[in-house]
């Protein structure tokens, strides 16, 4: 196998890896959403005169974190294949220049 398709397969982990950091990176910044989104939330039923309820909340927030959700594994599925691929292709070089 050439330098060249060890470089192609060094690349695709090295791209998994940043895509599932980005992933990880992105909830942490969700969750700091939601915070402040919780205060959004509670200082909105204040001017409202509304109570604010759990039941309510939590309806929101199970909204939001099933977005998160969606693009964790979006993120997490992509990684997959290109590794997956990589690996394919690192795989069929080496068959060729063993055989």
């Amino acid at each position: 196998m050439n330098n060249s398709d060890y470089n192609k397969a060094e690349k695709a982990v090295n791209e998994t890896e940043n895509s599932l950091k980005n992933a990880a990176n992105d909830a942490k910044w969700k969750i700091s959403d939601l915070a402040d989104k919780a205060r959004d939330y509670i200082n909105e039923k204040r001017d409202n005169d509304q109570e604010a309820t759990q039941e309510d909340w939590l309806d929101r927030v199970k909204s939001n974190f099933s977005e998160t959700w969606e693009d964790i594994k979006d993120k997490a599925d992509e990684a997959w294949e290109k590794t997956k691929d990589a690996a394919e292709d690192v795989k069929a070089e080496w068959r060729k220049k063993t055989n």
